[in-house]
């Protein structure tokens, strides 16, 4: 008898919103910037990262005004 065949089933991560952050972002500024070294435009989205609405900590650290 031949043993049926089995295919496996990959299951994607869902991805942070650093990474969904990142991957929009790195395209953003290989684009503004084409000639730009890929170690450099990584240094660049990363800094926009930290300053970006998208950022839970930036959420978590405005404060609430009275």
């Amino acid at each position: 008898m031949a043993k049926e065949k089995t295919t496996k089933k990959t299951v994607t991560k869902k991805l942070s919103p650093y990474n969904k952050f990142m991957k929009t972002e790195l395209a953003k500024v290989k684009e503004a910037q084409p000639g730009i070294a890929h170690k450099e435009a990584f240094k660049q989205a990363a800094q926009n990262w930290s300053k970006s609405s998208d950022n839970p900590k930036n959420k978590e650290a405005a404060p609430a005004e009275k």
